[in-house]
């Protein structure tokens, strides 16, 4: 049985759709951050045996023992990312209007002419 489950993770407020979404955003996050905690590891290595840590021992054990996926759902269900159903709305309007307002440039200029 899958733990935590569908119903618990979207409280009735959200589809297995937006659920999907915002797990497959938050694993590229952590994902991110797991290649971020590397990259940073790899350049404090010095090459001395015997003072150098272990690459392993540098990176959060969340990030580096567990899936990306498995880490998200934990996340989402914990609180620490929300989903929002409205973000996607946004970027869109935006886009929408940086268009509207590029094509009233470009009439401008036209008209100039």
């Amino acid at each position: 049985m899958l733990h935590p489950t569908i119903e618990e993770l979207t409280k009735g407020e959200y589809n297995r759709y937006e659920l999907a979404l915002a797990t497959a955003k938050c694993a590229r996050l952590i994902t991110d951050e797991y290649v971020r905690q590397h990259d940073a590891a790899e350049k404090s290595i010095t090459g001395n045996k015997e003072t150098d840590r272990p690459l392993n021992t540098m990176i959060d054990r969340e990030l580096r023992d567990e899936k990306a996926v498995h880490v998200a759902v934990n996340r989402l269900y914990a609180g620490e990312y929300v989903i929002d159903v409205h973000a996607n709305e946004a970027t869109e309007e935006e886009e929408s209007e940086e268009e509207a307002t590029e094509t009233d440039a470009e009439d401008t200029l036209s008209d100039a002419e």
